[in-house]
């Protein structure tokens, strides 16, 4: 069985032959360890798909990743950088104030994704290579493509009064957002693409940024119709979202989610059963706040616990660990070295 066949019967509680698993180095991970993660990539290649994998491929830092960097989104959104190699963020909002809405114009999304241009025929011929040599052919909507987004161009705090006030600006402005993702979505299906990928940090470290209310009134409905258009189309749906989302798994999945990639202690691993196994296939994002302090013994009692109490043999369950740059060296090579034992656990 390759791994897109095994990928896809995970996903679809059919069996699979392995836990799918990998394993994500931050760009300020590499910088700080460089040819000893290369050393460990060699010899658990499987767990490092869809990467680069070597030192000198993230040498250099991407827009928005250098460090004391100011630099300005295709949205007119001005990011900053205190620690190269990881994400900055958003200081200064182009639509802070409503009353330049009706001159603010937002990127083509057939021609400018976030930071730069679009190119679809390197898309295209990424996703045909994928199937080729037996992968999943994956693509989709940038990180932030919705909610997060919103408070990109208005200000966090703009924004939790607007959910509150309701100005029609809002409304507008989801409006444009929503047919921005959607010109995305239609044109990846166009691509043939066999799962979307999208995700946003919906939640704090023990609750929602707004309130189950908010979400089903403002972001719920945008997502129904854009995964809903996914799913049409017999195309999977991976959703990605940081911090604690309980309380509205129940409606991701009516949205058309079909991978959930939730963080562990946000929302803790017995929440998470009671909420997701059998009813979602779950990527489990492994407690990345526990890896830098953790023993590798710690960690492999981690790792068990979730292959227990979340795993079948049926499939639904995946697991993922990022490792930042406070990780140590022994314990990512530890995290390689339990996620492959257990791979195969059932």
């Amino acid at each position: 069985m390759n791994e897109r066949e095994n990928f896809f019967r995970a996903v679809e509680f059919r069996y699979p032959e392995w836990i799918p698993c990998s394993v994500a180095l931050m760009p300020a991970t590499w910088k700080k360890y460089g040819r000893a993660l290369e050393d460990i990539v060699e010899r658990y290649p499987e767990l490092f798909r869809y990467q680069k994998t070597s030192a000198e491929e993230h040498a250099t830092f991407g827009p928005g990743y250098c460090e004391g960097e100011y630099f300005t989104d295709n949205w007119g959104c001005v990011w900053y950088n205190v620690q190269g190699g990881l994400e900055g963020q958003v200081v200064d909002h182009p639509l802070e104030d409503w009353n330049g809405l009706a001159t603010w114009q937002p990127p083509d999304p057939l021609v400018e994704d976030d930071r730069g241009l679009q190119d679809w025929d390197e898309a295209c011929a990424r996703l045909q290579e994928a199937k080729a040599e037996g992968w999943i052919a994956i693509g989709g909507l940038p990180h932030g493509f919705l909610f997060m987004r919103l408070f990109y161009l208005r200000g966090f705090e703009n924004l939790m009064i607007d959910l509150v006030t309701d100005p029609p600006e809002l409304r507008e402005l989801i409006q444009i957002l929503l047919d921005h993702n959607m010109a995305l979505v239609k044109k990846w299906i166009e691509l043939g693409v066999e799962v979307l990928s999208a995700g946003e940090d919906l939640g704090g470290q023990d609750r929602l940024l707004m309130t189950p209310k908010y979400f089903r009134k403002y972001i719920r409905p945008c997502y129904k119709e854009l995964f809903g258009t996914t799913r049409e189309a017999g195309c999977h749906v991976y959703l990605h979202s940081d911090g604690h989302i309980l309380e509205i798994i129940d409606d991701l999945i009516e949205c058309g989610v079909t991978i959930l990639n939730p963080q562990i202690r946000a929302n803790t691993l017995d929440g998470l059963v009671e909420a997701c196994k059998g009813r979602i296939c779950i990527n489990l994002d492994l407690d990345r706040q526990f890896f830098p302090f953790a023993t590798p013994a710690e960690l492999r009692e981690h790792i068990e616990e979730a292959v227990v109490k979340l795993g079948s043999a049926e499939g639904g369950l995946m697991l993922h660990a990022e490792c930042e740059p406070d990780v140590p060296l022994e314990n990512i090579e530890a995290i390689c070295e339990t996620l492959t034992a257990f791979r195969t656990y059932y």
